[in-house]
């Protein structure tokens, strides 16, 4: 690789010094390397943290500087232009990224630049929110919906004010599956099974499957698990009425959209999936140990 692309998050502490080493280290091997330090989510524009048009075409490679929300809002933003990601983690845990806080950076710029690494496709969600009858739910309603969100860790029901319960079906092509009374509900990529989902008493997946985790928030149930669904499935929870409560659908714990009772979040697995560079041949299990271990 001779091309790169840094995005950094200002807000962690000693982003800027990293940022120029890493910079200086590539251009001083011949490489080119641009960048911007991240901006503040905008609502009203069409990306949420990185304008895609900022990103030179023969980019070969965008290292983040952050966390794992670093490297996931960068993986929303960047999705229409398929170019493999790898993190330095400036935070706590970092699950995603490749470097550990405190680590030395030119092991991992060597062996990009020499090409030592592996490419690791992470499946990824779209969900809409649409209004349509209860028989339809879960039945190719993608194409005619207003408003769809795209998520790399999970899309989450969530409620939006007050401390109350909700009530929601959940349909799995179109199917009725059950009714539920709970916080929420966790829609989870096999990469996000380690986030929210794992906070939720979700099991955890190896991010190589591809299947789709559902973990209600919450139940007021005694039987009430996680559902492990196909990749190919599509989902379908269905807003019932909520005595004046207001919900809301949340993707990767950022971009937010209002549900109103009756209408349906639908998701599937998006036609668009997110690259990882891998570097280290550590075992999935072995690397949860050690993080959690953290925690």
């Amino acid at each position: 690789m001779k091309h790169f692309y840094l995005i950094a998050n200002p807000s962690k502490q000693g982003t800027r010094q990293a940022a120029e080493q890493i910079m200086d280290y590539l251009r001083a091997r011949g490489a080119f390397c641009e960048g911007h330090a991240q901006k503040m989510r905008r609502e009203v524009a069409v990306y949420g943290y990185t304008d895609k048009s900022w990103v030179p075409s023969q980019t070969q490679c965008v290292i983040t500087l952050g966390g794992d929300g670093t490297l996931i809002q960068a993986a929303r933003d960047l999705v229409d232009l398929q170019i493999p990601l790898i993190g330095v983690n400036m935070g706590n845990l970092g699950y995603l990224t490749q470097v550990a806080q405190g680590e030395r950076l030119t092991p991992m710029l060597d062996a990009l630049l020499e090409d030592r690494f592996r490419l690791e496709r992470r499946m990824m969600l779209a969900g809409t929110v649409c209004k349509q009858d209860t028989a339809d739910v879960g039945k190719a309603a993608f194409g005619r919906e207003q408003e769809v969100g795209i998520a790399l860790n999970d899309i989450v029901l969530t409620r939006k004010d007050v401390m109350q319960v909700l009530k929601f079906q959940v349909y799995v092509n179109g199917e009725l599956l059950t009714e539920y009374t709970a916080d929420g509900m966790i829609v989870s990529t096999p990469t996000g099974s380690t986030a929210y989902n794992l906070s939720a008493g979700g099991p955890i997946v190896t991010p190589g499957a591809e299947l789709i985790v559902l973990t209600p928030i919450c139940p007021h149930s005694i039987h009430s698990r996680s559902i492990i669904l196909s990749h190919r499935d599509t989902v379908g929870i269905r807003v019932l009425e909520n005595a004046g409560q207001k919900q809301m659908a949340v993707f990767d714990g950022d971009q937010m959209m209002d549900l109103g009772a009756g209408e349906v979040l639908e998701i599937r697995e998006s036609d668009s999936s997110t690259t990882l560079i891998q570097l280290k041949d550590v075992p999935f299990l072995e690397n949860i140990r050690k993080k959690l271990t953290r925690v």
